[in-house]
């Protein structure tokens, strides 16, 4: 009504502030001249190397170090020729990580940043890896920089965009729940860690304590669980007696463990990979003996997450060379499905029995609806009753909705 106020949008987007003050970084290739002013420095003489210097320590006046370096600052001004002085700070360490994926895929190349064909090759980068805080400063940035260099050609035009995914880690917390810091006494030393527990359980545990993305409290009571799950491991390994044959049953828990972590390993989901060893290692004592090539075959699924026992256990039990060389194992989907499998047995919803069926049934509407209606359970809540639909989820459950 007053005509005051008027509709923005507002991005939060900030100037990048490129320049450092120290020694280490690439030097900004500008120089500045009394009469010209600020003048880039000539493609033929990129790049503008660092001197060589002994001490390189920050100033008392808040420069550069290299503002000291007289025989480097002075130089000769691109367009007038008189004289000029280097600029003296230096980029920061984004400038080099913005863009050095690229670099990696041609390291060698004397002629551009990469060749064509290997960048179309290689590129999009698989998987990038960062915490949140990458979201609005290394991610942002290095997408900016290769943005320009799509739009110069420099990378291919078919590859628009660096990264095929994005995939964020979480934050591990002090016990008291509060960001590590050494004013809160609650910083965990992982070289502590190790010396007390191990390298393996360490390494097995921060992979444990829960979803990859997710912010989690150090709990030293798991990390010792962990522990104590190793040394069974590797009591099991010393007091059993290994078989020709593995029972169906352990063997088919063993093809479901490959599957599982496997996948679990692919999708970054470390802690359902773990539970599922730890699940097996319960068969394992349960349901008898491993075949000395079956239990080899478990050790290749643990050495990723605790490759120094998984080595002990591999040589010591036969295996060729190296377990960290050899190849990650194959599942057989027949021995995946579980002999028998519960259905959960439901009318209107409620669960009111279940049904025990072979495997290849279990999935077959009508064998598991005329199993389900030969319960006595079952059989008086349909009396009189008329079904009015059938939901069915092959393998987990049937409901009856009756009237």
């Amino acid at each position: 009504e007053k005509g005051i106020g008027k509709k923005a949008t507002t991005y939060h987007l900030r100037d990048w502030i490129f320049s450092r003050q120290h020694y280490w970084g690439e030097p900004i290739p500008m120089v500045y001249c009394e009469k010209c002013g600020w003048q880039p420095v000539p493609e033929e003489d990129l790049p503008v190397r660092l001197p060589e210097i002994e001490h390189y320590e920050p100033t008392k006046t808040g420069e550069s170090p290299l503002a000291s370096i007289k025989d480097w600052t002075k130089t000769k001004c691109p367009s007038c020729k008189g004289e000029a002085r280097r600029e003296t700070d230096t980029m920061p360490n984004w400038a080099g990580s913005d863009w050095y994926f690229l670099r990696f895929i041609d390291p060698q190349n004397d002629k551009s940043l990469a060749g064509a064909k290997k960048l179309e090759y290689w590129l999009p980068v698989d998987i990038y890896l960062g915490g949140d805080e990458h979201n609005t400063l290394h991610l942002l940035y290095s997408r900016f920089i290769y943005q320009f260099l799509w739009d110069i050609g420099v990378v291919p035009k078919s590859v628009p965009e660096p990264y095929y995914k994005r995939v964020s880690h979480g934050v591990i917390l002090g016990p008291d729940g509060q960001r590590m810091s050494k004013s809160r006494g609650n910083i965990i030393n992982p070289d502590e860690m190790w010396e007390a527990f191990g390298a393996d359980t360490l390494r097995t545990y921060l992979m444990f304590m829960g979803p990859f993305d997710a912010t989690i409290v150090w709990n030293q009571e798991s990390l010792e669980g962990v522990y104590r799950f190793y040394r069974r491991v590797w009591n099991l390994f010393g007091s059993k007696v290994f078989e020709e044959e593995t029972p169906a049953k352990l063997r088919c828990k063993l093809h479901q463990t490959i599957k599982k972590v496997g996948e679990d390993i692919n999708s970054f989901k470390y802690n359902t990979a773990v539970a599922a060893m730890m699940e097996f290692i319960n068969n394992w004592q349960a349901l008898g003996n491993l075949s000395k090539k079956d239990a080899l075959t478990f050790v290749k699924i643990m050495a990723p997450f605790a490759p120094f026992i998984a080595e002990e256990l591999w040589f010591k039990f036969g295996g060729d060379f190296s377990v960290h060389t050899s190849v990650w194992p194959e599942y057989d989907p027949k021995l995946i499905e579980e002999e028998r499998v519960t259905i959960a047995i439901q009318v209107n919803g409620k669960l009111r029995d279940t049904l025990e069926i072979d495997f290849s049934l279990a999935v077959k509407q009508e064998e598991v609806e005329k199993g389900a209606k030969t319960s006595e359970k079952i059989k008086k809540y349909l009396e009189n009753k008329e079904i009015k639909k059938t939901i069915f989820v092959p393998g987990k459950l049937i409901n009856f909705v009756v009237a």
